[in-house]
């Protein structure tokens, strides 16, 4: 058995300036002001449209993300239907087999430290269930029928495409106090990796 924290990434190595162009010319037809293009004015131009509430022009570029987390907060991510996801699949995924370590892997839940109790009886579940699941397949139960006692907390991995509104509103619902906390957990590492990458339109989100 295996603990481990969730992570995300940024696929796919995407150019920001050329994002940014991109978006500023679908803008720019809006206004007809496709003269005014010059070499730095996407940022400026996309930063006053995103204030304004015109949001509909960032729709023109995407961004796809890697997360690993548990299956529960990817119940919570799929809710949002404006994007496309390929998840890691408990039905055809063997856990028993090597390229998985022999072995189920765990999302480290955040409401404990390791050492309370709460956690130790965690732990304690997540063996036994993997104990079962490992007996069900050794009895010719199949990964589909095996997975029936797989937990919430079980690792996946899925990837997420986005627009950049989509994104902008993913993570300022799911970055908000009402969400559940491990959700709230992604959005703590995907928003600093978005700023850094196209800071005109992710810098104004904040989560507490």
């Amino acid at each position: 058995m295996q603990i481990i924290s969730p992570s995300v990434e940024i696929l796919g190595n995407p150019d920001p300036r050329q994002m940014l162009r991109n978006m500023e010319a679908a803008g720019r037809v809006c206004y007809k002001s496709e003269a005014n293009i010059k070499e730095n004015t996407a940022g400026p131009f996309l930063r006053r449209l995103v204030q304004s509430g015109h949001e509909s022009v960032i729709e023109h570029e995407k961004l796809s993300v890697k997360i690993i987390c548990d299956r529960g907060v990817t119940h919570e991510i799929v809710r949002h239907r404006i994007a496309s996801y390929s998840q890691e699949s408990t039905r055809y995924c063997n856990y028993t087999k090597d390229k998985f370590g022999n072995e189920l892997t765990f999302i480290k839940p955040l409401f404990w430290d390791e050492g309370d109790t709460c956690y130790t009886l965690w732990k304690e579940q997540m063996a036994s269930i993997e104990k079962g699941y490992f007996a069900l397949i050794e009895a010719g139960a199949t990964p589909e029928e095996a997975r029936s006692i797989l937990p919430n907390s079980l690792k996946t991995e899925i990837v997420v495409t986005m627009n950049m509104r989509e994104w902008r509103h993913f993570l300022r619902l799911r970055g908000s106090k009402a969400a559940h906390p491990q959700i709230r957990e992604i959005v703590r590492l995907l928003l600093p990796k978005f700023r850094e990458l196209l800071p005109d339109l992710f810098e104004d989100i904040v989560v507490d």
